[in-house]
């Protein structure tokens, strides 16, 4: 099932993941985020198209993973850092070890055994999130297992804010392996039903240099951006 994130709002892609009018809106993101902040659409490009930061990379193949969900390691409260080193520079993310600690512990236990790693962003839509961690690359992907741990009520999902993409069928809460960073100005309009995995607390000028990558061509909806952006590997600290 391809792993979505819903807008509320008219304005927020309703009608993603981080899906279509037919499939929905897409995947979602975080919120308050360090770092430069600033919008690579203004910066130069480098040639074939990519902004200044970005090295070319090819697209990766599918891969099918099944895997058993890992006993729980991380404890609550614990500090976490998780740092995501991308084709397009890397950026840091606080985990949220006090309200989701099974999900972190998930995705903690995916990056030490390498799941991430040349895995891509497949969805990037323009203003809202740009989404990952899929191993077959098209939003129907994971890990071959599911948590499920639904956020509190007042979660808002604002800029720099990462969250776990889940599907429209999924119930709140729910996650495999796909994350979603919210690019939106400020909230996105999200209902809380994403699990939340952080805050980008470093680098989210690689995050917007990633997001510059939406194609227009693709509409309000967004899709697979215009040029590959991978996963080199992510590390936690």
């Amino acid at each position: 099932m391809i792993a979505t994130i819903y807008a509320s709002a008219p304005m927020r892609l309703r009608g993603p993941s981080l899906v279509t009018l037919a499939i929905a809106a897409l995947l979602a993101g975080c919120g308050g985020s360090s770092g430069s902040g600033s919008d690579t659409s203004s910066q130069s490009s480098s040639r074939g198209g990519l902004p200044a930061g970005c090295k070319e990379v090819a697209k990766p193949k599918p891969k099918h993973v099944e895997l058993k969900r890992p006993p729980q390691a991380v404890r609550r409260g614990q500090r976490l850092t998780a740092t995501v080193s991308t084709s397009c520079g890397s950026f840091e993310i606080a985990l949220d070890t006090r309200d989701s600690p099974q999900t972190v512990n998930s995705f903690a236990y995916l990056a030490k055994k390498g799941f991430y790693d040349g895995l891509d962003f497949h969805r990037v839509v323009p203003h809202f999130v740009i989404q990952g961690g899929d191993p077959l690359g098209n939003g129907q992907g994971g890990p071959g297992y599911t948590v499920v741990e639904r956020p509190p009520a007042n979660t808002v999902y604002r800029r720099g804010v990462v969250a776990m993409a889940k599907s429209q069928f999924q119930p709140p809460g729910a996650s495999g392996s796909q994350f979603f960073v919210v690019t939106a100005p400020a909230d996105a309009g999200l209902p809380p039903d994403y699990a939340v995995l952080g805050k980008v607390t470093a680098g989210m000028d690689a995050v917007m240099r990633i997001a510059s990558l939406a194609d227009p061509k693709l509409g309000a909806p967004g899709g697979e951006p215009r040029a590959p952006v991978v996963i080199d590997r992510i590390a936690i600290q």
